[in-house]
């Protein structure tokens, strides 16, 4: 027997059709699973909920424009909203990441900035900025894992839980993440300042 008789497909076309109650029952189906994906990333119950009901907002809106072509693929297509969001609470929150490279470099450390000048302060924030920049050059993969990874100090344990991958794979698309980035600082001649980045 199949464990929902109406799928999520079936209910968005209701909802589409004017059933507010479909909605109702995705979200009562899906509710516990995106909250336990958002809440392992943000590790704040509060959070959480906020962020989930932020996700639903940006499901109606994306399904009431007719935007929404993910066919019999919701629960990820959900879920991929939640991680965005979770993502984007803490590039708002201006958390800058220290990235270990292959080698064993800090590209980033978040140092005090008490004792530095005005003008070493600035090249650090102009430099972070330049950081989140690259990183969203990144394919959406690569850029998930070095975030979960340096912005929220998830382990790969936790970070292959939360995107539904092998450690391996998590570790994989670190590797990769930190060779493309360092392939695009080298391109934009980004310095290794020791002095104001030391290891």
């Amino acid at each position: 027997m199949r464990k929902y008789a109406v799928s999520d497909s079936q209910l968005i076309s209701q909802y589409k059709n004017g059933n507010e109650e479909a909605f109702a029952t995705l979200v009562n189906r899906h509710t516990k699973k995106i909250y336990t994906t958002v809440y392992l990333i943000v590790k704040d119950q509060y959070l959480a909920e906020d962020l989930l009901q932020e996700t639903f907002v940006k499901v109606v809106n994306t399904i009431k424009s007719g935007r929404y072509n993910e066919e019999g693929k919701f629960l990820p297509w959900v879920t991929r909203i939640a991680h965005n969001l979770a993502i984007d609470n803490f590039r708002k929150a201006k958390r800058y990441p220290t990235i270990v490279m292959e080698d064993g470099s800090s590209v980033f450390n978040t140092l005090e900035f008490s004792e530095d000048s005005i003008e070493s302060k600035q090249i650090k924030e102009d430099t972070h900025a330049l950081l989140r920049d690259l990183i969203k050059e990144l394919p959406d993969s690569q850029r998930e894992v070095l975030m979960m990874r340096h912005y929220m100090q998830m382990s790969f344990q936790e970070i292959a839980d939360t995107t539904g991958v092998s450690i391996n794979t998590a570790l994989g698309r670190m590797r990769y993440a930190l060779i493309n980035l360092r392939k695009k600082m080298d391109k934009k001649n980004i310095a290794y300042d020791q002095n104001l980045y030391p290891r």
